[in-house]
């Protein structure tokens, strides 16, 4: 319980933290950043980590002079793309052997029919759903892995995962460093992260509660 409260005062305080961490760590701040994107979009078990907040904040630190902006962004857009590459290794890897095993429990978990329909459902509308979904918490996470599952072309997911972690890298860091140190934004920081978070997760939680409604009708 009290790992569970540290972890999210970190993330509710998270502008703070990561100043401390910029002045304890100096250029290494670069690494460290690096690999919770890359954890966050790369392992279907890290949704909780920080995306769009950690972006935002890291935009902001560079206004300062703390980050420097062009390295940041491109080790971030680096980071991304490599972690949904992984992830989207990973559900591939997964759905061959999820169908490879003679199994009851891997049928009643997922089907030749199910990944088929994935498949052609990916081919058909996984470019825009890899860029939106970068901008979604738990969704981003999860989008790599099902278009791995589903066997989405390889080139076109390549192109995709380009241009969404290209996008949301940029224009999330490009925000806080424009909008970050404002007066009224920097001297409510916290609240704005917690904003952000809130905000990224409507969505999904808009869509989950239209599909608990339609289930019970």
């Amino acid at each position: 319980m009290e790992l569970f409260s540290s972890f999210i005062d970190i993330l509710l305080h998270l502008d703070k933290y990561l100043a401390v961490l910029v002045q304890q760590y100096g250029p290494w701040i670069y690494a460290i950043l690096f690999f919770i994107v890359f954890s966050e979009t790369g392992f279907v078990v890290l949704p909780f980590l920080p995306g769009d907040s950690l972006l935002f904040v890291a935009g902001a630190l560079a206004a300062i002079g703390d980050i420097s902006l062009l390295p940041l962004m491109a080790s971030l857009v680096v980071a991304a793309v490599l972690g949904n590459s992984l992830n989207y290794a990973i559900g591939r890897w997964f759905g061959h052997r999820i169908l490879a095993w003679e199994h009851p429990l891997a049928r009643r978990i997922i089907n030749r029919a199910a990944l088929a329909k994935t498949h052609a459902f990916f081919e058909a509308h996984g470019g825009k759903t890899l860029v939106i979904s970068r901008f979604l918490p738990l969704l981003r996470t999860f989008a790599p892995f099902v278009a791995g599952m589903g066997e989405m072309g390889y080139g076109r997911f390549t192109f995709f995962n380009l241009v969404g972690g290209l996008s949301w890298v940029v224009s999330l860091s490009l925000a806080g460093y424009w909008f970050g140190n404002l007066p009224v934004i920097k001297n409510n920081l916290s609240a704005v992260v917690v904003g952000i978070i809130v905000v990224s997760l409507l969505p999904a939680i808009i869509g989950f509660l239209k599909a608990r409604k339609a289930d019970s009708q």
